[in-house]
This record gives C-alpha cells, sequence and structure tokens, in this order.
C-alpha cells in the first residue's frame, strides 16, 4: 500500500502520498478540476514563472525583516531548482480550474514549501518549520503572485515563439535567394496576373514573418507592467510598506528583464487587456501562417493535374487506397495549429470581458489559450521551417511554360500596344488556344525583336534582381 501523510485545510483532514511535494490544497483541485487532463506542469514557461515570482517575494520578505535568512535560501533554492526542470511532475493542477488561479498558486506555495522542508533537514508536510500559506506565499494574494507570474512566462514563451519564428524566417529567406532566377506567373483571385519570380513569392513569406516578429515582441512588452504586491484587490493590504517595489527589484535583477510596478494597481490587478493584445498578435500570427501554409499547398498541388510549380518534401504515405500519393501534411498541420489559436483567441477575448469588478476570475482560461497557443505555434514554425520549406525545389520547367502560356503577358504589352489591343490579343489568344505572342506576331503589333525583349526576363520582373 502507499504510504501517506495527513495535511488538514479548512474542509478537514486529507491523506497525501508521502511522496508528493504537493499538499491538500492541490489534492482538493486536483479532485474538482478533472476537466482537461493538461496539469500546469505541462508548460515549463509557467512553472518558471511562478518560481521566479516566489523567489523574488522570498527575497522581499527578507530584506524587510519578515522571514528569515534560512528560510528565505531554502525557498529560493527551491525555486531555482523548479526553474532549471525539476519537480515538473508535481506540478499536477489542471490549467482549467475555479478560484481565479489559487489552485495553481497553491500548488506552487506547497511544492516549494516541501521542497524547501528537505532542504532545511525536515520531511515534507511538516509546516511548523516552513509554512506555504505563512512563509511561501507571505506578503502575497493570489491575485497579484498569479497575474504576475503568467507575465514572466508569457515573455518568456513568447522569446521561445520568437527564436522559433526566426527559424523558419531564415528558411523563407533562403530559398527566396535560391528561386531568384526562376521566373513564374503571379495569380490573383486564383486567376493569371503578371510574371514574377519564386523567389519573390517566398521573399514575401519571410517579410511577413518578419514584421509579425517585431509586432510579437512589442506586445510582450506590455506584459512587463505587474501588480506584484497589490495582494487581493490592488490596495496593498496584507504587505508590508514598501514590499511591492523591493519584490518587483527582486523580480527584475532574477529575470534580467525591466519589470515595473504598475502605476494603478487596482486597474492592474482586474484589466487582463496585455493578454488580450498578445492574444490578438497570436492570432494574426496563425492567419498568416496558414494563408502562406494555403500558398504551399496550392503551389505544390498535383504533381500533374495542378498547379505543380514546386515539390513539398515526401514525408509519408498519403493514402491507404491510392499509390503513389504524397499529401502537404506539414502545411495541413500548421493551418490546423492556426484554427486553434484563433479559437484560443476567441476564449481570451470572452474571458477577459467577464472580468467583474476587482478581479477577472477567470484568468486560468486565459493562461490555458496563451500557453497553448504559444507552444502549439512555436512547436509548428520549427516544423514548418525543418519538415518542409527546407526540403522544397523547384520546377523551373513548369513555371516557364506557365509564363509562356498564360494570358497575363498580354498586360507587360500595354506600354507598347495599349490597353485595347492587349485586350484584344489576350481574348483572342484565350479564344484560340493559342500563345499572346503569337497573336502579336500575326497581327504584326511588334517586331520579334520588340517582342523578345518586352518579353524578357528583365522586363517581365523588374526588380527579379532583388530576389
Amino acid at each position: 500500500m502507499t504510504t501517506t501523510r495527513t495535511e488538514s485545510d479548512l474542509l478537514g483532514p486529507a491523506e497525501i502520498p508521502a511522496d508528493a511535494y504537493w499538499g491538500v490544497h492541490t489534492a482538493r483541485a486536483r479532485a474538482n478540476f478533472p476537466v482537461t487532463g493538461v496539469p500546469i506542469g505541462t508548460y515549463p514557461f509557467l512553472l518558471r514563472g511562478l518560481a521566479y515570482v516566489k523567489e523574488a517575494a522570498a527575497l522581499a520578505n527578507r530584506d524587510l525583516g519578515l522571514l528569515d535568512s534560512d528560510r528565505a535560501n531554502a525557498i529560493s533554492v527551491a525555486c531555482r531548482e523548479i526553474r532549471e526542470g525539476a519537480l515538473a511532475d508535481q506540478f499536477v493542477v489542471d490549467v482549467i480550474q475555479g478560484g481565479a488561479g489559487t489552485s495553481t498558486n497553491m500548488n506552487a506555495n506547497e511544492v516549494i514549501a516541501n521542497r524547501a522542508l528537505e532542504i532545511l533537514g525536515h520531511a515534507k508536510g511538516e509546516y511548523s518549520h516552513l509554512h506555504p500559506n505563512d512563509h511561501v506565499n507571505l506578503s502575497q494574494s493570489t491575485n497579484d503572485a498569479y497575474p504576475t507570474a503568467i507575465d514572466v512566462a508569457l515573455i518568456e514563451g513568447v522569446d521561445g515563439l520568437d527564436a522559433a519564428m526566426g527559424v523558419l524566417h531564415e528558411a523563407f529567406a533562403a530559398k527566396a535567394a535560391e528561386f531568384s532566377g526562376y521566373v513564374k506567373i503571379g495569380r490573383t483571385q486564383l486567376q493569371d496576373a503578371v510574371p514574377m519570380t519564386l523567389g519573390q513569392e517566398f521573399g514575401a513569406f519571410a517579410v511577413m514573418l518578419d514584421e509579425d516578429r517585431h509586432r510579437l515582441r512589442e506586445s510582450a512588452q506590455l506584459l512587463l507592467e505587474v501588480n506584484l504586491g497589490a495582494t487581493a484587490i490592488g490596495t496593498g493590504l496584507n504587505a508590508p510598506m514598501g514590499y511591492g517595489p523591493v519584490a518587483v527589484a527582486h523580480l527584475a535583477e532574477l529575470t534580467g528583464r525591466p519589470f515595473t510596478s504598475a502605476t494603478d494597481l487596482v486597474e492592474a490587478t482586474q484589466d487582463p487587456g496585455a493578454f488580450v493584445h498578445l492574444s490578438g498578435m497570436l492570432k494574426r500570427i496563425a492567419v498568416k501562417l496558414s494563408k502562406t501554409c494555403n500558398d504551399l499547398r496550392l503551389l505544390s498541388s498535383g504533381p500533374r493535374a495542378g498547379l505543380g510549380e514546386i515539390t513539398l518534401p515526401a514525408l509519408q504515405a498519403g493514402s491507404s487506397i491510392m499509390p503513389g500519393k504524397v499529401n502537404p501534411v506539414i502545411p495541413e498541420m500548421v493551418t490546423q495549429v492556426a484554427y486553434t489559436v484563433i479559437a484560443d483567441d476567441l476564449a481570451v477575448t470572452l474571458a477577459a470581458e467577464a472580468g467583474q469588478l476587482q478581479l477577472n476570475a477567470f484568468e486560468p482560461v486565459i493562461v490555458r489559450a496563451l500557453s497553448q497557443s504559444i507552444a502549439h505555434l512555436t512547436a509548428a514554425c520549427h516544423l514548418l521551417a525543418e519538415r518542409c520549406v527546407s526540403g522544397i525545389q523547384a520546377r523551373p520547367e513548369v513555371m516557364a511554360a506557365r509564363v509562356t502560356d498564360s494570358i497575363g503577358l498580354a498586360t507587360a504589352l500595354n506600354p507598347l500596344i495599349g490597353y485595347r489591343a492587349a485586350t484584344e490579343v489576350a481574348g483572342e489568344a484565350l479564344l484560340s488556344g493559342r500563345t499572346v505572342p503569337e497573336v502579336v506576331l500575326e497581327r504584326g503589333l511588334l517586331s520579334p525583336e520588340a517582342l523578345a525583349a518586352a518579353l524578357s526576363p528583365a522586363n517581365l520582373v523588374p526588380t527579379a534582381s532583388a530576389g
């Protein structure tokens, strides 16, 4: 039989596995919220955020004479271990929970307290020596420690996503350079438009990513203003004089980031606006990634009955019945990730709107949505870069044939023969099945030399040299 220890709360005693670092409050939450099956320990950046905040609080309480050095040091060591990946399996409460994040906060308090007890030479659960509430949670409430930890966590998560987007950006930029000499027909509304290079097409994908990386970093800057020290509703009750600035200063030093106290702590405690802003940015990234992946699927469609201008890496058999079929599985996966991010953004929007008076009780679902979106987008960017974009091959012979056959060539002749004549040429070519150059020569509208010059790559794609 599993040995246990007895812990008590306002509801009475409960048996806790003797080897568990979590305690009675976490046990209640595990029983109450078996919802998603995804524990908070799934997201390492969330655990790091919690550990940073708890260590900053312990150091501030030590500086103000509220916590002795031995306890403060033990808490600090435990927090650092957690940031390095230890005890992740002990953060077991579900990401969706009632109580405005109290279960997450208490899971962290209990794990840190029990690890600190071990460091001090005591057994787990001997809270008379170091208590989850009286010492780890000293001068805090869930309402300031939890959202501050979320801020720290999301900034770290954004760093990872930014790096992944950088990998994908470089993959597209490399392909843009590789494909810079391949002239193809551009398309608007899925109809032939005018020539461009495949390099320009892939360069646009790279530029879109780079733009969104800048906007993502801007969104993360809003998370640097925190409400740590304002406790339950932003008035600072139960925090000693000067605690907030000292705790925030320690948080800034520990993380190496310029965290500051919010100007209005009452407002900061109830307003999740920065989370809404970040969520909107994640949705923007998702939408653009999905659009890019839709383009890759169109460009690689076929291989013989579609556009077929590029070939994606073959990763797995595409059908259980059709021999030789290979599907664009990575772009399909990324688009499905985008759908989940878009849905998560709606969840964040609704949860933020549902806040009442001095607190938003629905921050747990905001945390789940943002954490999931960041984690999924990060993985999707890496996979798209490494298992798709880096292996894309061009089919220049297909692109060249499409350019020659395209009615879009008539547009390039507008300056030489006029819009009306070009329109007539395009119409005749379309009806007769001949090419635009053939019709132009038959009508004597241009000499062969002038036509060849007009339809040269340099004239068709004036910026082709830029990729």
